[in-house]
């Protein structure tokens, strides 16, 4: 990284340098999804189990968003370059950590690092961003930035799929290791030196209470989805989220120098920008949720190809973000963001009545254009969230727009998969109920939609076909109650947006 600092309206080469944070953000968000694929295959050579698996899926998303707002902090601290060299490297020893990892508490300990390597570097690309882009290019950057984080999600499970299918596990973890060489020496050329640094003292009890926070907050949210929200642990994870979180808003509000100024959420493009941040994200990985378990267990495509069939929401998501600068620059943030909300509301409404035999055209169709209009929502409103902090903040700013993204989709994936579960388990029990099954088949079919695949694929032709039959039609009406709710969700989303979010068309 060049050691000379410049400013945004000079430095001639920030698209060069955003080639490097791409490649930063895409591995990232690539190793959110990825895993999935592979967790039979871990749990058949490593003998790891279920819980185990659960832990080396979790350990990279609580490491993650607990340390994001520290990270966002030091990162202004002690420059954002720094703190994306030293995530970058962080990233890529634990890559390797997990590729020669031989037991599941090893693999955890990998992740769990690769996690803090994470929360290092998502900070640092968009104080990148914000420092190196004058502010007419910065909405195309934040676009495009957007659009690498659609591309991760998407192709996650696709290339987790085709690395399985020509290679052993660890190779998901390995094919981190030549990006993160490559865009270390790339950005050691590309990337300035940071030009705004905060010198003030270093709020050590604020970066202790953050991060408990939001650590039980996710932690509880993960717990939420596997025990449901009445299990002692859920509940009292989220209690002592809210006491340590109350206990950190009283530290930053008497400290004469905060890790968090708290008086930034008065701003209401801060406010209303995170809030669309969360709601989009809530309903994103609500609906991956949903649809990845539609594309396996009813459709029943293989891993592979349940990944391909998740491009056209990547290439709808990349589109949507691409485009959302143009469109800010003529219509402004707020109708931008609104217009998408409503464009996702339509569309959940449209998916809501889906059917088991539902062509795949209309599939794709359908999640391309719920991905466009996802795009053209986050771009906008993470520019929302940046403009409002100011410059030698960025690190914090940035933070607080993917604390609003993890949280929004831990919540998503929780609440959206519990409507799901719980609809399908009413429905699946009410059509067993006059079937002469034999119960402990009705018990099994009653856990999920994939117990009853499992289950059903096992028995005679039949009665695998009568269970699959009840199965199939009590997950399509989940499916319909989970989509026609994130309708509603997108419709909360345009009230919110209308309300507090100004017009800008930068």
């Amino acid at each position: 990284m060049t050691d000379i600092a410049v400013t945004a309206d000079v430095y001639p080469r920030r698209w060069w340098a955003f080639s490097v944070l791409a490649l930063a953000v895409l591995i990232v968000v690539l190793d959110h999804m990825v895993l999935n694929v592979a967790l039979p295959t871990l749990q058949r050579q490593m003998g790891a189990t279920i819980s185990e698996l659960q832990w080396i899926v979790d350990a990279y998303s609580l490491a993650f968003a607990a340390l994001l707002l520290t990270m966002g902090a030091l990162g202004d601290r002690l420059g954002q370059t720094t703190m994306l060299r030293l995530g970058m490297f962080t990233f890529g020893a634990a890559s390797m950590g997990a590729v020669f990892s031989r037991s599941a508490g090893h693999l955890i300990a990998a992740r769990a690092f690769m996690g803090i390597g994470a929360a290092m570097i998502m900070p640092a690309t968009l104080a990148t961003i914000s420092s190196i882009f004058p502010i007419e290019e910065r909405g195309k950057a934040l676009g495009a930035w957007g659009a690498m984080n659609g591309l991760g999600v998407a192709l996650g499970p696709f290339l987790g799929g085709l690395l399985l299918a020509h290679f052993d596990w660890s190779a998901v973890f390995f094919i981190n290791v030549p990006v993160v060489i490559v865009a270390l020496v790339a950005g050691y050329f590309l990337i300035p030196k940071s030009s705004h640094l905060v010198m003030r003292h270093f709020d050590l009890p604020g970066v202790l209470l953050s991060s408990l926070s939001l650590f039980l907050l996710i932690f509880g949210i993960i717990k939420w989805n596997d025990c449901g929200w009445s299990h002692p642990l859920v509940y009292g994870a989220l209690a002592l989220s809210v006491v340590a979180g109350f206990f950190f808003i009283l530290r930053e509000r008497k400290t004469e120098a905060p890790m968090l100024d708290i008086g930034l959420f008065s701003n209401p493009e801060l406010s209303s920008g995170s809030g669309s941040i969360a709601i989009m994200a809530f309903a994103m990985f609500g609906v991956l949720f949903g649809l990845t378990l539609y594309l396996q267990f009813v459709k029943r495509y293989s891993p592979m190809e349940t990944g391909v069939r998740f491009l056209p929401l990547a290439i709808g998501y990349a589109l949507g973000s691409l485009s959302s600068n143009r469109n800010t620059q003529r219509w402004g943030k707020k109708y931008v963001v609104t217009a998408g909300f409503m464009a996702m509301a339509i569309q959940s409404t449209f998916m809501a009545f889906w059917e088991v035999d539902t062509p795949f055209w209309c599939i794709g169709s359908c999640v391309f254009l719920l991905g466009f209009s996802l795009g053209n929502i986050m771009a906008p409103a993470l520019g929302c969230v940046l403009i409002a902090v100011p410059a030698k903040r960025a690190g914090v700013g940035s933070a607080l727009g993917n604390i609003s993204f993890q949280v929004g989709g831990a919540l998503g994936v929780a609440f959206l998969g519990a409507v799901l579960n719980s609809v399908y388990q009413t429905r699946v029990e009410s059509f067993l109920s006059t079937t002469t099954l034999p119960a402990q088949v009705v018990s099994s079919a009653m856990e999920s939609i994939g117990k009853a695949v499992i289950t059903a694929d096992g028995l005679a032709l039949e009665t695998r076909q009568q269970l699959s039959l009840a199965a199939n039609s009590a997950f399509m009406e989940g499916w319909r109650v989970m989509l026609l709710s994130v309708s509603a969700i997108g419709i909360t989303g345009i009230c919110i947006v209308k309300k507090f979010m100004p017009v800008r068309h930068y």
